[in-house]
């Protein structure tokens, strides 16, 4: 018979990201993480030249909309405090419209350019 997992928070250096140390673990962003998830946005994004060939991929254009959501809050909240802020409101904006599209909720509304 297999154990179930017990999850328990653990906080060691050698669990801990590199970048945060013991003093400043839940003060702030690990060290590099507004720039990772810019370089993740920009690898997920679709881009003019693949526009057509991607606007159906659901998942695509989810997982574009996940990766603006962490640039958001990474660049532009505060993750210590309380209060709601505009970063994490634009942020729940990008998750709720990811899921709509993960959800097969919502369909790309066609090209401008195409009178459609």
């Amino acid at each position: 018979m297999v154990q179930p997992m017990q999850f328990r928070p653990v906080d060691t250096a050698s669990t801990r990201p590199s970048g945060v140390s013991s003093t400043t673990a839940g003060a702030g962003w690990p060290d590099g993480a507004a720039d990772q998830a810019r370089c993740l946005h920009r690898s997920l994004t679709i881009g003019d030249r693949d526009w057509h060939a991607l606007k159906t991929q659901r998942c695509r254009r989810g997982a574009e909309q996940l990766a603006a959501a962490l640039v958001q809050l990474t660049s532009c909240d505060d993750p210590g405090s309380r209060q709601s802020t505009p970063a994490r409101q634009e942020a729940l904006a990008l998750v709720e419209h990811a899921l709509l599209w993960l959800r097969a909720e919502i369909s790309d509304p066609g090209c401008p350019s195409h009178g459609r």
